[in-house]
């Protein structure tokens, strides 16, 4: 059963991690896809992927969430029947080393706070019009367990998302009303290239978050992202936090 047959997903951050685990969750499922990464090569690589396996449309940008005049440019170029999007993920983001706040990178507070927390409103404020205008659609933010509560080394990235645990509330109210469904997915550990990206590519440091630890995978969040997409017109799961069994909360875990 082809449940997303018809429907048009958008997920940002694409190339990678959830983004790409998503996509392929979708495709499975029939949805023709628009998907974007910085990186043009990879999204084109990837694009031909969903297309052969899956024999669904896809459409590829490169994008950069960050760049707001990027993005107003990338929503409005796109072709009448690609504006028709059912689906928004908006996925794109990362964090930059465990820095105290009074020690921080000024570099890294700009980089996260610009694609968390920047890259998702401008996302929000271009795509988000086209589902008002149709009365249809449903927005998936990526927020995560550092958005409820804040541990050392993480005050920049907790922030930003616990900005996006606001935003997902705020635009829910918002958008009452409108028959759009407003949700967020936040997962605790997950083993991607997050801590690889925090840790500027150290590969040695970033396996190290994961010993003695079983983490949730890109999938297990794709398969949660999934579920909440596909449910009835009248169910909104508004939030869903996921954990590894030996995580506690955002900063307690058993290793073994």
């Amino acid at each position: 059963m082809e449940l997303l047959k018809g429907k048009i997903a958008f997920i940002t951050g694409a190339s990678a991690g959830i983004g790409k685990a998503t996509a392929v969750k979708f495709a499975e499922e029939g949805a023709d896809l628009i998907i974007s990464a910085r990186r043009i090569e990879k999204i084109n690589e990837f694009a031909d992927e969903l297309q052969k396996n899956f024999n669904v449309k896809v459409y590829a940008v490169k994008l950069d969430v960050r760049n707001k005049d990027e993005v107003k440019s990338v929503v409005a170029s796109l072709p009448e029947e690609w504006k028709e999007i059912d689906i928004l993920v908006n996925n794109a983001g990362l964090s930059r080393g465990v820095n105290k706040l009074h020690e921080e990178d000024y570099e890294g507070i700009d980089e996260m706070i610009d694609t968390n927390v920047k890259g998702a409103l401008n996302i929000i404020r271009e795509v988000v019009p086209l589902m008002v205008k149709r009365e249809k659609g449903h927005i998936i933010n990526l927020g995560s367990t550092a958005g409820h509560e804040a541990y050392s080394g993480g005050g920049v990235y907790c922030a930003t998302k616990h900005a996006i645990n606001a935003i997902t509330k705020s635009l829910r109210l918002d958008l009452l009303g409108k028959n759009i469904k407003v949700s967020s997915v936040d997962p605790g550990m997950v083993e991607t290239d997050f801590s690889r990206v925090r840790f500027y590519g150290d590969e040695e440091r970033a396996k190290k978050v994961y010993q003695g630890i079983t983490p949730l995978y890109a999938d297990d969040i794709a398969e949660t992202i999934l579920y909440m997409a596909t449910r009835s017109a009248n169910v909104n799961l508004a939030q869903v936090i996921m954990m590894p069994v030996n995580q506690g909360n955002a900063y307690f875990f058993h290793r073994e």
